[in-house]
């Protein structure tokens, strides 16, 4: 950790008491950014960049406020310092304000997390290039129906985040991450264009896949959807694809945030420690896991990081809070403050659906006529009633086999009844970035075609 930072932060937050702020905190970022995007076998675009900011949040008499600035000079940091101040004292006050308890902040940094790899702080732009490029060249090797390619790129962070508050507490930690895609279009017979992409993103070099499996999945996600056709609108089971499973995992777990328990804006709120789900599903929110992206050992207000289950044999267990949102609903913080620039709200770590027993192939074959979701559009869904209805396409399964791809299609339903139908839940647990999930089968979905 570099200790200048931590430094530079503590002397923010003994600034901005000494200015006459109750409280204050301090979360400072510094870290480079490199890019390489090829398209076609050429380089296309080099990009590299460092930034260095902090986030300085005062509170005085129950009034707050947020200011951020990129000049860490000494006499930006007391302008900045003044400028919170004088807000605060303009801001309307909030009984709830303030930082988290004492009792709650982190006192173990998280070494054993592995957040930082030194391969990727030593990537050169030729290591980057010459991934990105053997992963287009196996998306176009892997079937002639792949013509073209909207580019691959390959993105390296490294960096260090350093919180600092007027309870005493400094910590910080290095972190990088590295990921690469490759998206690639492929001809229908009438001179349409598919395109899809597929990609890896990982802390550890090491743990990033193969760039001509990511290519060739690329390809093959794209090939499948050659052909495609409409269908009769139909109540059938539908078979939810990894990808699409993780998307359906974010619905849950936003419902699952604190601040919508207290805006009255999510679907289970009246649901909790009841069975809400189908006893099949168990959700987890851990950022304690390894070498995941996100892993951290503590949250945007330095509280300690902690496993939380929300869901558990289809109860659901729990909402995720803030310091804020806690007490604002009479709760504890669960250790799930984010930070994004100026904002502070409710977020998560590893969100994980945990793998079942069933063999993912044999989910496909258990279905005599149904969907096998590979792709949702659109933004329907409401959060606070679980109404959801959106533009899909996937393959339709017909006696137990992956049959035609299907497209132009529109999935319903009601989240509630949704996540009681699920009666399948795949062995085969993909992490994607910051999360993970299987494949899962809903009984009956309403599937709207011609």
């Amino acid at each position: 950790m570099n200790q200048d930072l931590l430094t530079i932060a503590s002397d923010i937050v003994s600034k901005a008491r000494a200015a006459g702020a109750d409280e204050a905190d301090v979360y400072l970022a510094s870290g480079v950014e490199s890019t390489v995007t090829i398209r076609q076998g050429e380089v296309e675009r080099l990009f590299e960049a460092g930034s260095r900011g902090a986030t300085i949040r005062v509170i005085k008499d129950k009034r707050t406020a947020v200011c951020t600035t990129s000049d860490l000079t000494p006499s930006a940091v007391d302008e900045i310092v003044r400028t919170a101040i004088d807000l605060a004292r303009i801001s309307e006050p909030d009984e709830f304000a303030g930082l988290p308890d004492k009792d709650d902040l982190a006192t173990d940094m998280g070494a054993q997390l592995q957040l930082y790899d030194e391969r990727i702080e030593a990537l050169t732009v030729d290591d980057m290039k010459d991934i990105v490029l053997r992963a287009e060249q196996a998306a176009f090797d892997f079937d002639a129906r792949v013509t073209n390619s909207e580019g691959a790129e390959f993105g390296a962070d490294r960096g260090e985040l350093v919180l600092a508050n007027s309870l005493g507490f400094a910590g910080g930690f290095p972190y990088t991450i590295a990921s690469f895609s490759v998206s690639v279009i492929a001809d229908e017979t009438d001179g349409k264009k598919q395109s899809d992409y597929w990609f890896s993103v990982e802390r550890m070099f090491h743990r990033l896949e193969a760039p001509e499996e990511v290519g060739r999945r690329a390809a093959a996600r794209v090939v499948r959807k050659l052909g495609g056709r409409k269908v009769p609108t139909c109540e059938v089971p539908v078979v939810w694809d990894p990808t699409m499973t993780a998307g359906l995992l974010g619905i849950v777990a936003g419902a699952a945030s604190g601040e919508a328990l207290f805006k009255r804006s999510t679907f289970l709120a009246e649901l909790e420690g009841q069975p809400a789900l189908s006893p099949l599903v168990t959700i987890v929110d851990d950022p304690t896991l390894p070498g995941q992206i996100g892993s951290r050992p503590f949250d945007g207000e330095g509280v300690r990081t902690r496993r939380n289950v929300i869901v558990a044999g289809g109860v659901f267990e729990r909402f995720l809070f803030d310091s804020y949102y806690a007490r604002r609903t009479g709760r504890r913080t669960t250790g799930n403050a984010s930070r994004m620039g100026d904002a502070i709200g409710v977020g998560g770590g590893n969100r994980i659906w945990q793998a079942g027993v069933s063999d993912p192939s044999e989910i496909v074959a258990s279905v005599d006529n149904g969907l096998y979701l590979t792709d949702l559009m659109g933004f329907g869904v409401n959060q606070t009633t679980g109404d959801f209805s959106r533009g899909a396409a996937g393959i339709w399964i017909e006696h137990g086999a992956l049959a035609y791809p299907v497209v132009e299609v529109n999935v319903s339903g009601n989240l509630k009844q949704m996540l009681l139908d699920i009666d399948a839940v795949g062995s085969d647990l993909q992490w994607l970035g910051g999360g993970a999930a299987p494949t899962i089968r809903m009984s009956k979905l309403t599937v709207s075609g011609l």
